[in-house]
């Protein structure tokens, strides 16, 4: 990913107000691509069946420590298998809910330093 890219096709794949494919800045595809990996299950991709974290399989699981300990685990080696070569991970924050859980994660973007919290949610709703 290059620092000077002006703009980046938007996960998930949707069109603009003009009816064209709907695109976002640097940033905020580096986002997209931390939710890509949060939210897919391994198996879902034909060509990667390893790829993803599988978050969103956690939305029935009993709340406990144990449940959040490992997610947090599998969020941290998913982001650093699957995306460190772009982004350096500071912190991951795991909160589950009744039939939700949300994910903040905190890293700089290798291409330009930048820091930046996400906030990721998924509901079963």
């Amino acid at each position: 990913m290059s620092a000077r890219r002006a703009a980046d096709v938007a996960f998930p794949l949707r069109t603009d107000a003009r009816g064209r494919t709907a695109t976002v800045g640097a940033a905020e595809h580096v986002a997209d691509l931390v939710e890509a990996v949060l939210f897919t299950a391994p198996g879902e991709r034909v060509n990667r069946p390893d790829f993803g974290c599988g978050v969103n399989l956690i939305l029935f699981a009993p709340v406990d420590a144990a449940v959040v300990a490992t997610t947090d685990l599998q969020v941290r080696s998913g982001l650093q298998r699957w995306l460190g070569h772009v982004i350096e991970v500071d912190d991951v924050a795991v909160e589950l809910g009744e039939a939700t859980v949300v994910v903040r994660v905190a890293y700089r973007i290798r291409a330009t330093g930048e820091a930046r919290v996400d906030e990721f949610e998924r509901s079963a709703r």
